[in-house]
């Protein structure tokens, strides 16, 4: 099973959704990490290449943005609350800058 590292502020962001979303969004880590598709996911093409998003809809629309194609881990890029039709592109750029960061980081 790969382990889960967290990036940014993401972990910070998952604490602060309400319990039975924290729980969902385990669960759907879970079956990331044992190389499963989550339940409801989306590729995030505009974030970068093997980069998904992990969508959980209870009231809100709470996400996830992660990336599994690393053998040692799930990197969780981005985690926010989703306010309007379309993903912002604040929230994309947060996603893009951690992936980056990330790959400069392996290559070194």
């Amino acid at each position: 099973m790969k382990r889960i590292q967290r990036l940014g502020t993401s972990l910070n962001t998952v604490r602060s959704f309400p319990e039975s979303v924290r729980k969902l969004v385990g669960q759907e880590l879970r079956f990331v990490q044992t190389g499963s598709m989550p339940s409801d996911f989306k590729p995030m093409t505009t974030v970068g290449a093997g980069a998904y998003e992990i969508r959980v809809r209870s009231g809100n629309q709470y996400r996830v943005i992660y990336v599994a194609k690393f053998a040692e881990s799930v990197y969780v890029l981005h985690s926010f609350i989703k306010t309007t039709p379309k993903t912002s592109k604040p929230d994309l750029d947060i996603a893009k800058a951690q992936y980056s960061i990330l790959l400069k980081e392996r290559k070194t």
